[in-house]
């Protein structure tokens, strides 16, 4: 039995095409994958995120702890009203999820993926320590709405807020009555994200469609973030690859030296011996589809497979995320499709950056 968000009805009303997405009904798209993509990448659209799951952290020891279970370092975030990305490990640096944390005041929000409820919440659960609560907040609905036209058609929904949010920085958020507003998103446009009581969703919906935001839905959303070169756990990342295997060693707090963190073991080994693959970026040089699998070669020697790859509607090529052996530094490779081997790029990421090709 799949689970509604709050918008299920809006979605149905919209004309979605509804998928099962790791246990929810979402909306794959509203007609056109890619016109969907292109109103995000050139105005604003906006997605349903709800079936992400938003933890409230309380208690004195909240800071401390979280310390210690992520890798990057939320002293980092020295006051309210600050975000950060952090990858959450297990003891040996494999990746469980990777999520964003929230410095409220006096506590603290996590957003983790859907994928990986369940497990992040035994885990997280398992590890507490101190004066340290974890709630749940199902009751909870989030909405992104993205592109660089997002601020101006959302205006009038944001109401007197509207230019203290268009002034936040990057990972900054408010809070305004039952509203947290955060400068965070997952296409590589700007815009907001808005988390919501579920009851108030559908309302600020018809609103932001009113303002003509589109609604976009999981397939546009898969194509932007792979053009702005973000990873999607359970195929960029996940408990096999730490993150200095899956692009993501800037998300690692090493300093202060002595905050022990989860994995921190295990990654200073993996540093020290020399980190054996990495995630890259790559475009097809020829008419095609680079897909999750595909095996890449370099001199006839196998060296990775393709973690996620799309067809980009920016760009109008083939392009993936790959891992590959460390000790290959080549520009040029080739995938094997259907048997046939095709040449590809090494691409430095992202592939799209505010709409523009890199």
């Amino acid at each position: 039995m799949t689970e509604r968000t709050a918008l299920y009805a809006e979605h149905l009303a919209a004309g979605a095409k509804m998928v099962d997405f790791h246990g929810w009904d979402m909306p794959l798209h509203y007609g056109s994958q890619v016109e969907e993509h292109h109103v995000v990448r050139k105005v604003a659209g906006m997605f349903d995120v709800s079936h992400m799951t938003v933890v409230d952290i309380d208690g004195s020891e909240a800071g401390d702890w979280l310390r210690w279970l992520l890798a990057n370092d939320v002293a980092k975030l020295e006051r309210p009203g600050r975000a950060l990305y952090s990858a959450m490990l297990n003891d040996e640096g494999g990746t469980l999820d990777d999520l964003i944390v929230y410095r409220r005041d006096g506590s603290w929000r996590l957003v983790v993926n859907s994928a990986t409820r369940e497990a992040d919440l035994a885990w997280m659960g398992s590890k507490l320590r101190g004066d340290v609560t974890l709630t749940e907040r199902p009751d909870l609905a989030m909405i992104a709405v993205q592109g660089p036209a997002a601020f101006l058609r959302a205006a009038a929904w944001l109401g007197d807020t509207a230019e203290a949010v268009q002034g936040l920085k990057p990972f900054g958020f408010l809070e305004h009555g039952d509203r947290f507003i955060a400068r965070t998103g997952y296409t590589g446009e700007d815009g907001f994200e808005v988390i919501l009581p579920a009851k108030a969703a559908a309302v600020a919906w018809q609103a932001l469609l009113a303002a003509d935001i589109a609604p976009a839905g999981l397939g546009a959303r898969d194509t932007l973030r792979l053009e702005a070169g973000l990873n999607l756990y359970g195929q960029d990342m996940d408990e096999t690859a730490t993150p200095l295997e899956s692009n993501l060693a800037w998300t690692v707090a090493w300093k202060p030296a002595e905050r022990d963190f989860i994995g921190r073991g295990a990654l200073t080994q993996q540093r020290e011996r020399g980190v054996p693959r990495w995630l890259v970026g790559v475009k097809l040089e020829v008419r095609g589809v680079l897909r999750r699998g595909q095996q890449l070669y370099y001199d006839g020697r196998m060296v990775g497979e393709l973690t996620s790859g799309a067809f980009s509607p920016t760009l109008g090529a083939g392009i993936g995320l790959a891992r590959i052996a460390a000790d290959v530094d080549a520009a040029e490779l080739e995938v094997d499709m259907r048997g046939k081997a095709l040449p590809v790029s090494r691409v430095k990421l992202p592939f799209v950056r505010r709409g523009e090709r890199v």
